[in-house]
């Protein structure tokens, strides 16, 4: 029982404290409904900052692809539209484009960095699904035969004089190609059959590309092995090689002797022939396979090159009068022939509606589009 004063009052000594009540941020809020709840800062939950920079990676990528791809687009329509040498008609009209452009990447960037600001208000995940988007639909874009013709602009544009002489032999190819009969070409497609599995294997076996190996070997031989009065034997006309050549050839092939009557042992000594020849002009594809064709005569392209000082396949041609400087067109027609035949089932006709769009999208055989 707690003792008390006279006056009825507790002593001072037994007095219980009474309890301080915690004013809670709704308390407060009762209190004073002006001011909002105190909020605590948020905790970074783990794998925040990861999930930051790949989502921000994924929207810096598909920026960058549709960047690359519009540029590629708009500077290639612009250098086929206004190409010549003219300073009013062409230059200038080229050099505003170019201007243009770059005002319109600029504004792109600035609407893009307030659209990013206003969607990251909903959701983190917009802005680089929009991106993809973009980049996803400029890919679609790319697989137009317009783009196509775009592309081999901007490539002339940018690579000069090479890509230009590259070009060139590229439809010196195509119209060997459309002169060919499609008949008789098919009828070779279909000799070839029977040596298909020797060609392909010579062809991994020494990483080359099984169409071009196909096209030396209907350009010797039309797929019809015989011994040829210039001393040439069977599929690939095999003449003179280098010792080392055949050396490479055995063992490729696990044997001691080399029968070029058989189909297998030729296509393998043409593969190291030919492997051989492209490593001396420096991965050059044409001048690979004028060497190949040319061999050792009058000392190999290599020896007739420097005594002419020519550089690459079209300097070389004037000095060819008596040799065959259609070898390469010859072959890299036959190889698109075959090319086509594995793709499309089927040989197109150049010049029937868009093929000719379509065949330039397939490529020449060994020949780099680097696209």
């Amino acid at each position: 029982m707690d003792k008390t004063t006279r006056s009825g009052n507790p002593e001072p000594g037994n007095v219980k404290p009474k309890p301080r009540r915690r004013r809670t941020a709704v308390a407060r809020n009762r209190n004073d409904p002006g001011k909002p709840p105190r909020k605590h800062p948020k905790r970074n939950r783990p794998g925040g900052l990861q999930r930051t920079l790949l989502l921000t990676g994924i929207e810096m990528l598909g920026l960058s692809i549709a960047a690359v791809c519009a540029i590629i687009l708009l500077l290639g329509y612009s250098a086929g539209r206004f190409s010549g040498t003219s300073f009013f008609g062409h230059l200038l009209p080229f050099t505003a484009g170019v201007l243009v452009l770059i005002v319109a990447v600029s504004v792109f960037l600035l609407g893009w960095w307030k659209l990013r600001q206003w969607l990251r208000r909903y959701s983190e995940f917009f802005t680089p699904a929009l991106s993809i988007s973009l980049a996803l639909l400029i890919a679609w874009l790319v697989t137009h035969d317009q783009f196509m013709l775009a592309y081999g602009n901007f490539r002339t544009l940018v690579g000069g004089k090479e890509e230009a002489g590259r070009v060139t032999i590229a439809h010196q190819v195509y119209a060997a190609y459309r002169r060919h009969d499609s008949a008789q070409l098919q009828k070779m497609v279909n000799r070839s059959q029977e040596y298909r599995q020797a060609i392909e294997d010579a062809a991994r076996s020494f990483a080359l590309d099984v169409d071009l190996l196909h096209g030396i070997a209907a350009t010797e031989s039309s797929f019809i092995p015989r011994d040829s009065h210039d001393g040439g034997r069977g599929l690939f006309q095999i003449t003179r090689v280098p010792e080392t050549v055949l050396a490479q050839a055995r063992r490729r092939l696990n044997t001691e002797k080399i029968v070029l009557d058989n189909p297998r042992h030729n296509a393998f000594v043409a593969a190291a022939t030919f492997k051989h020849y492209l490593a001396e002009m420096k991965d050059d594809l044409f001048l690979g396979l004028l060497a190949y064709n040319i061999g050792p005569a009058n000392g190999g392209l290599r020896f007739i090159m420097q005594q002419y000082g020519a550089t690459d396949f079209t300097t070389i041609q004037p000095y060819l009068q008596t040799l065959p400087r259609d070898y390469p067109i010859r072959v890299l027609a036959y190889s698109l022939a075959f090319r086509l035949w594995q793709q499309e089932g089927r040989l197109l006709a150049y010049e029937e509606g868009n093929n000719a769009i379509r065949i330039q999208r397939i490529g020449i055989p060994g020949l780099r589009s680097d696209l």
